[in-house]
């Protein structure tokens, strides 16, 4: 009989960490999607008066384009800040870079577990829209691909027209973090109002 307590425990005790890392990853998932949705809300009003507007009132960050991936069927807000706290909600605007409204280098950031998960399915020529805060579409191409090392490869500036968009690398595995980043570059082709 103590045997099959024992065995009975270990059982429930095993299922109980499932159940917990399941819904911890569902989690991560959920707050992700409906953090869009709220963001989205935000993001209408800044292109109607061109104002910064937060998605929810502690936010500490706000709306400044919108990143589509018309093959995969992408539409995100993007957030001012590439903070690990922004990320948790959306793609970041890496400040460092170029502005949304100027014709430099843009980085984005996203974690490859919720907003930038479709990065691994991008191919050379596949468009990238960004539409910045003045409502101005800006359309750029996939040109390439890299896997950079974080202490050792330095993230240089690539020119007016390009855009990067950045996050951890590989994709699907359970390790968080690490030294990899996946890195894609796109070349601006033509920009509309």
């Amino acid at each position: 009989m103590k045997k099959f307590i024992r065995q009975y425990g270990i059982i429930c005790a095993l299922l109980i960490i499932s159940l917990t890392a399941f819904v911890q990853a569902g989690y991560i998932k959920v707050k992700a999607i409906l953090a869009q949705h709220l963001l989205s809300n935000a993001w209408e009003q800044t292109l109607k008066d061109g104002k910064p507007h937060k998605p929810w009132s502690w936010a500490d960050t706000y709306p400044v384009a919108k990143l589509e991936a018309p093959n995969q069927d992408i539409e995100q807000i993007v957030l001012a800040g590439a903070s690990g706290r922004n990320l948790a909600f959306g793609p970041g605007h890496v400040l460092s870079s170029a502005k949304l409204t100027e014709k430099g280098h843009v980085v984005l950031g996203g974690h490859r577990d919720t907003h930038f998960e479709f990065l691994q399915y991008l191919k050379v020529n596949d468009p990238i829209m960004v539409t910045n805060k003045n409502g101005e579409k800006i359309h750029y191409k996939v040109t390439g691909f890299e896997v950079h090392h974080i202490e050792k490869d330095t993230l240089y500036d690539r020119g007016d027209n390009q855009i990067t968009l950045i996050t951890c690398y590989p994709f699907n595995t359970l390790e968080t973090g690490g030294p990899l980043r996946y890195l894609v570059h796109g070349q601006r082709v033509r920009s509309e109002s």
